[in-house]
């Protein structure tokens, strides 16, 4: 079995932020449930790297947008290491085998009739860079950038028909009712089409807006940021060769602000030039800091690089996995975060494996038999595969209550001082509650990779290990 997925493309204006790190968080525990159970897996990442943000952030900073975009991908691909990920390819839409499968994409969508261009009006929220309708403004304002003035366009640009997909898409919607997860956000995007999609600009010029993808066969023109980026999730897979068919169709993840971009106009764009629907899209929630979307202008950005050199990768992705909700706004602040950490790590996972090893280590002869890998609960499978990072995490950590509580309750420590019988008791619950660490280390490997693999080999050596979540 073959698995394909990916995430957005983060925009390299900024360095990276915890939202961001959810998400592919997010992607890479699936990615890695599908390796546990042998399917073959392609996980996509990468960055996004035009636009008018990043044309004007590049000149304040008085440097050539390229050398800009480099500094700021090299930063994102540091997120690897940071977060243990397992992707599988990093695109950059400055790459050029994206730059001429974005040209292509255009030439097809041009083809079938579904690009035209024509002069327009239109208030244009640069933080989306998106065209914004009357009826999505509050007070005048975009919802997601309060206080940040509209722009008014007024220029000659492409178009892309996207008013000739409704039919389709709605088609789409009511065959496939779990295209879009969770339901609710299906509902939402489908509402968004049955109010009739309007078409929207696919060019800017040139002139005034140098760094984009060349439109083909017009040098006036550069591709809008949103057409070009999408193409991403079949420009890693080699398209227009046939081969991106191996992998292709891919569940994708993303932010509930790019759920129109996602689950509407990139399926269009998609049916325009003869491209198979994606294979399913997960919205995820934003992350809050103290009841506020964080921002640089409000200072409550949580930078992921700072937790993990404080308290370690495996603890974020903990955090991100099981305190954060999978699909709904969460809010994290740094004191919860350091609650969560002592509470379930240092005085949980952490001290229940110590005091297991610990017995184990002086009263096993040996280390217990690597036990065969047993197929996993169903409640660990449909959490994942729902991805209710939260409920799976939820289970592995009733187990580990289970473990704490059968140690507290069944007193091995006790049990192997006293008579022969007592000590065969002790020894015997020692080795069962050694084995159910194995299995909770094998539990962990999609969530806590570094944390699983450390549980599994101290078991298998029989050794108590160093302190896994030192006290901060």
């Amino acid at each position: 079995m073959r698995t394909s997925l990916t995430t957005t493309l983060p925009y390299v204006n900024a360095d990276p932020h915890v939202g961001f790190a959810l998400e592919i968080v997010q992607a890479d525990v699936v990615a890695r449930y599908h390796r546990l159970l042998g399917h073959e897996v392609f996980f996509n990442t990468g960055t996004d790297e035009h636009g008018q943000k990043i044309y004007e952030r590049a000149l304040e900073a008085g440097k050539e947008p390229q050398a800009y975009v480099d500094e700021y991908a090299a930063r994102f691909e540091e997120l690897r290491e940071k977060l243990d990920l397992s992707y599988d390819a990093f695109i950059r839409t400055t790459d050029e085998k994206h730059v001429a499968a974005a040209q292509e994409f255009w030439k097809r969508c041009a083809e079938k009739g579904d690009i035209y261009k024509k002069d327009y009006q239109v208030k244009y929220c640069v933080g989306c860079e998106l065209e914004k309708q009357e009826s999505e403004l509050e007070d005048g304002y975009c919802p997601l950038h309060p206080g940040k003035e509209l722009e008014l366009r007024e220029e000659e640009n492409y178009f892309f028909r996207f008013s000739a997909y409704q039919d389709k898409l709605l088609a789409l919607y009511d065959e496939r009712r779990d295209f879009v997860m969770p339901a609710h956000r299906l509902k939402e995007i489908r509402a968004f089409i049955e109010r009739g999609p309007q078409d929207f600009s696919i060019s800017r010029l040139k002139e005034k807006m140098p760094w984009g993808v060349p439109v083909p066969d017009d040098e006036g023109h550069v591709m809008y940021v949103w057409f070009d980026a999408l193409v991403n999730y079949i420009s890693t897979l080699d398209w227009p060769d046939e081969k991106y068919r191996e992998w292709w169709p891919s569940v994708q993840f993303a932010g509930k602000d790019n759920l129109r971009q996602q689950a509407a106009m990139w399926q269009a764009m998609l049916m325009s030039a003869g491209v198979e629907s994606s294979k399913q899209i997960f919205i995820h929630g934003f992350i809050t800091s103290g009841g506020q979307k964080m921002s640089k202008s409000l200072g409550n950005v949580i930078a992921p690089f700072t937790l993990v050199d404080t308290y370690g990768t495996d603890t974020l992705r903990y955090y991100l996995l099981r305190h954060v909700h999978p699909s709904e706004d969460s809010d994290m602040t740094l004191e919860r975060f350091h609650e969560c950490y002592t509470a379930n790590l240092v005085n949980g996972l952490g001290n229940l494996v110590s005091r297991v090893m610990k017995l184990a280590e002086t009263h096993l002869d040996a280390p217990v038999e690597r036990p065969e890998a047993a197929p996993f609960s169903e409640e660990y499978t449909r959490a994942i595969e729902h991805y209710e990072f939260n409920v799976a995490m939820d289970y592995i950590w009733e187990r580990i209550g289970a473990a704490d509580e059968k140690m507290s309750t069944e007193a091995p420590f006790k049990l192997v001082k006293g008579s022969d019988e007592e000590r065969a008791k002790g020894i015997e619950l020692i080795n069962e509650l050694a084995l159910e660490l194995y299995h909770i280390g094998r539990l962990l490997q999609p969530f806590m990779p570094a944390t699983s693999d450390a549980i599994k080999a101290t078991v298998l050596a029989n050794t108590k290990p160093e302190t896994m979540f030192p006290r901060k």
